[in-house]
């Protein structure tokens, strides 16, 4: 952006000479700030989330991402079955999970367990082309990252990690009404999603089968 400076005001010649100094400041500081900015904003990024890629986005980046090219940009769920279906998912998201649920709760445990997906990169490689660009999403960002790595170990470059997942992070504040909640940020807070499933998009567990009652 070009800034343009009347200096016909300034009668003294040593005040324009100053004002052009301050002015050298302020280019200085403008083109150093951005670069402090985007390391700073990349080191926020929880290590649980982080990718050997390097390439997140937010929701909303993604979404934008996704509208400016469709047929060269996928989106991919990587949760359960259970939870596209129940908690909702974006629309045009493809469910192929990195993980399937075990539904049997070891001893002292509080939550389900998970089971590896073995197919997962292989389901991946049938529906994406080489120059696509691939927008991988999970619950809140951690289940993706391990997905993205992955598929980067299987020689795929050009894949984001949407950092806040499709619940998001939990609030924080113990004031709040929603303390403890995946009300912060998240494509479900901030993005269009729907809980209408297309059979045709879920990649379930070998042996399940994707007919539903009428």
């Amino acid at each position: 952006m070009q800034t343009t400076i009347h200096l016909g005001m300034f009668l003294d010649q040593t005040a324009a000479v100053n004002m052009l100094f301050g002015l050298a400041v302020i280019i200085a500081v403008g083109v150093v700030t951005p670069v402090a900015c985007a390391q700073e904003t990349k080191a926020e990024i929880p290590e649980a989330k982080q990718t050997t890629l390097g390439l997140y986005v937010t929701p909303v980046q993604a979404y934008e991402k996704w509208k400016a090219a469709p047929e060269k940009v996928k989106v991919i769920d990587v949760r359960t079955p259970e939870e596209y279906a129940f908690v909702g998912h974006a629309e045009m998201a493809w469910n192929i999970p990195v993980a399937f649920v075990e539904y049997q709760r070891k001893d002292g445990k509080t939550a389900y367990g998970a089971r590896p997906n073995p197919n997962f990169v292989a389901e991946v490689k049938k529906l994406v082309g080489p120059n696509d660009s691939l927008l991988l999403m999970c619950r809140s960002g951690g289940r993706s990252a391990m997905a993205i790595n992955q598929l980067a170990a299987a020689g795929f470059k050009n894949v984001y990690n949407i950092t806040d997942g499709f619940e998001g992070d939990k609030v924080e504040d113990p004031g709040s009404v929603f303390f403890g909640k995946r009300m912060r940020n998240g494509w479900k807070n901030s993005a269009p999603w729907i809980y209408d499933v297309d059979p045709e998009k879920v990649i379930l567990e070998e042996g399940a089968s994707k007919e539903t009652d009428p």
